[in-house]
């Protein structure tokens, strides 16, 4: 007589916290190759959406210009502190992210404990992304006009639509929205949490995000398509990153070589600096020497 072969258990249900970092688990630490698809895609369509349909770019400003005082929510100085906020806080994590780097080269203790991908991820994010994407080569060179400078809205240029380059406006000009690029790129902090801090990052950035990206449609800084079009693009990137850095085959051996020579160049910078200061303080002392 053979033994029956025991059912299999029932697999678990989800654990109710499981399902309410669901969201957070698939943007920073699930198929990576998948989501930046669906992002690929998702900027395909906006990009077709308001290239058929300007009215839509159109309707969203104007919801906020008034004929006879034009953008009146940019002299609102609550607004205009708000504003502020996002380059702040894009500042001070650039600045920390900096000093995390250098540490080591000041301090030896401490040179092997300091994570290295994680600053290297933030600032190769922001620099590549609301840097060079952004600013540098769409901002500089596409020519879009700012709604406050188009006919429609009080201005001399005429309306643009998304992804036609002109001569209407020479740099600094409206596609797509630097503030909502770095704004957006504070996601990449949830990238870097512990799973279960993940949905409270998001939670703060996501809401952060979509109001200093508004403040700028209602300013008549940026048309409703330069936004989003900028959260695509600066997704995409931060996406990218993320992979090479962490999910690409060889991302920990890689990570492991430059952790090695970067370990190896904070020693010599040290080494060398305590060396110069031994050579300074011998000659300053032979100097007082000489004038006693």
């Amino acid at each position: 007589m053979t033994d029956t072969p025991p059912s299999p258990a029932p697999s678990p249900a989800p654990s109710s916290a499981a399902k309410r970092t669901g969201f957070a688990a698939r943007l920073t630490g699930g198929d990576a190759r998948a989501l930046a698809l669906a992002v690929t895609a998702c900027l395909f369509v906006l990009s077709l959406f308001f290239l058929a349909f300007p009215a839509v770019d159109i309707a969203a400003s104007r919801l906020f210009h008034d004929p006879a005082g034009g953008f009146v929510l940019s002299q609102t100085p609550f607004l205009q502190r708000l504003r502020e906020l996002g380059p702040f806080l894009v500042k001070l994590i650039a600045v920390l992210c900096v000093a995390i780097l250098l540490w080591p080269f000041v301090v030896a203790p401490l040179s092997r404990r300091l994570p290295l991908r994680a600053p290297v991820f933030l600032l190769s994010t922001l620099i590549l992304g609301p840097g060079l994407l952004v600013n540098a080569v769409l901002k500089n060179n596409w020519g879009r006009p700012r709604p406050n400078a188009v006919d429609l809205f009080g201005g001399d240029a005429p309306y643009v639509r998304v992804w036609q380059m002109t001569n209407h406006c020479d740099t600094n000009c409206s596609f797509v929205s630097g503030e909502a690029s770095s704004s957006l790129w504070l996601v990449t902090l949830a990238f870097l949490a512990p799973p279960g801090w993940r949905r409270a990052i998001l939670a703060v950035v996501l809401p952060l995000a979509l109001v200093l990206s508004a403040n700028r449609v209602a300013f008549g800084g940026h048309f409703l398509s330069d936004t989003l079009i900028s959260w695509c693009l600066t997704l995409l990137v931060i996406l990218g990153v993320h992979y090479l850095l962490w999910r690409a085959p060889g991302a920990d051996m890689r990570a492991a070589r430059w952790r090695n020579g970067y370990d190896r160049a904070a020693d010599t910078v040290r080494a060398r600096a305590a060396g110069l200061r031994q050579r300074l303080a011998a000659s300053l002392r032979a100097f007082a020497a000489m004038m006693r």
